[in-house]
């Protein structure tokens, strides 16, 4: 039974595979975040299968907002750790720290919503309350703790 052969790609085909860029991929392998060392008899660079993981990983961090810094910092951490174990508990950091600022961004949209929906039962139902705010129905206002018109006017 043959042993399979590794996959190369040349760049066009790796920046295929990823969705990016050639110029997207020799920027990364600018700032070191990819270290390709295959190079065909002719001298030019090919890439294998693990190229394309680090590269798709690469492309997965940045889309969740990771800086191209922070993600260097943690590609780096591989180099440091045998293990990968600094660079796993680095990478859970990171989760969770976007974890709790999408969770921020949630609750903000979630209070939008809620005061936007409050905006409008107003405007359908109390032609005199929507007048008068701001001023007495301010207290009766079910979202007076965030309404900038009842926090200015007290």
């Amino acid at each position: 039974m043959e042993e399979d052969k590794e996959r190369l790609y040349r760049i066009g085909e790796l920046a295929r595979k990823a969705n990016v860029t050639v110029r997207t991929v020799r920027y990364y392998e600018d700032l070191g975040l990819l270290k390709t060392k295959a190079r065909t008899g002719g001298g030019q660079r090919v890439y294998t299968d693990l190229d394309l993981v680090y590269l798709l990983r690469i492309i997965q961090l940045k889309g969740y907002g990771l800086s191209l810094d922070e993600i260097s910092r943690i590609i780096k951490l591989g180099f440091e750790d045998a293990s990968g174990e600094k660079r796993r508990f680095e990478l859970m950091a990171q989760y969770q720290n976007l974890i709790s600022r999408e969770l921020e961004t949630i609750s903000n949209h979630e209070e939008l919503v809620r005061q936007l929906r409050w905006n409008i039962a107003q405007l359908q139902n109390s032609k005199d309350s929507f007048r008068e705010c701001p001023g007495p129905a301010c207290d009766d206002c079910e979202i007076k703790d965030s309404c900038i018109f009842c926090k200015v006017m007290k």
